[in-house]
Order: C-alpha cells, then sequence, then structure tokens
C-alpha cells in the first residue's frame, strides 16, 4: 500500500566509515591552517595589534566553521560524529599558525 512512517521513539542510525571521518577531519585541519595562515599575514599587513588581533583571528574561525558547515550542506551527522568536529578541532593548532604569520616581520 503506501510507505510506512516511522514512530517517534525510533532513531536513525547513522554509520560512519572510519576511513572517511579520517579524510574528513584532515580536511578540517589543513583548511583551518590554511586560512589561518593566510589570516595571520592579511592581520600583519593590515597592523592589527593585540586584542584586535585575536578578534580577527576568531572571526576567521567563525567564518571557516560557516563555510565548512555549509560544503558539508549543514547536515554535519552526515560527515562527522559531533559538531564540535566543525567547530573547535584544529582552533589550537590554527592559532599558533595565524600568531607566527601575524608578527613575522
Amino acid at each position: 500500500m503506501g510507505s510506512e512512517k516511522k514512530s517517534s521513539s525510533e532513531e536513525e542510525f547513522v554509520s560512519l566509515n572510519a576511513d572517511h571521518l579520517q579524510s574528513n577531519m584532515k580536511t578540517i585541519y589543513y583548511s583551518r591552517t590554511f586560512l589561518s595562515i593566510i589570516g595571520g599575514i592579511v592581520a600583519g599587513i593590515l597592523g592589527f595589534t593585540g586584542f584586535t588581533g585575536f578578534v580577527f583571528y576568531f572571526l576567521v574561525m567563525a567564518i571557516t566553521s560557516v563555510g565548512l558547515a555549509a560544503k558539508a550542506k549543514f547536515s554535519i551527522h552526515s560527515y562527522f560524529d559531533s559538531w564540535n568536529r566543525i567547530l573547535l578541532d584544529g582552533f589550537l593548532g590554527g592559532l599558533l599558525s595565524f600568531v607566527l604569520f601575524w608578527t613575522y616581520p
């Protein structure tokens, strides 16, 4: 007859391939590192100092997170195991790269 509808108590189980998840994590890490370096160079050229430079870094990382989520068509659980992967992974490594290129003479 018609298609059966799932009851609200049933949960969908999403299976993630470990190799694909690892590849997606590498992509996030490389994207954040690359954009941190570019952001550091831009912050240095624009002459941002002190707190302004760090605010610029957080802005760059927020834009990066939105861009990565948009690339995944906001269907994060199809590509990653949690939202934290998109929002936080590679954040500190990116900060170190940003500061290096921001302060390099």
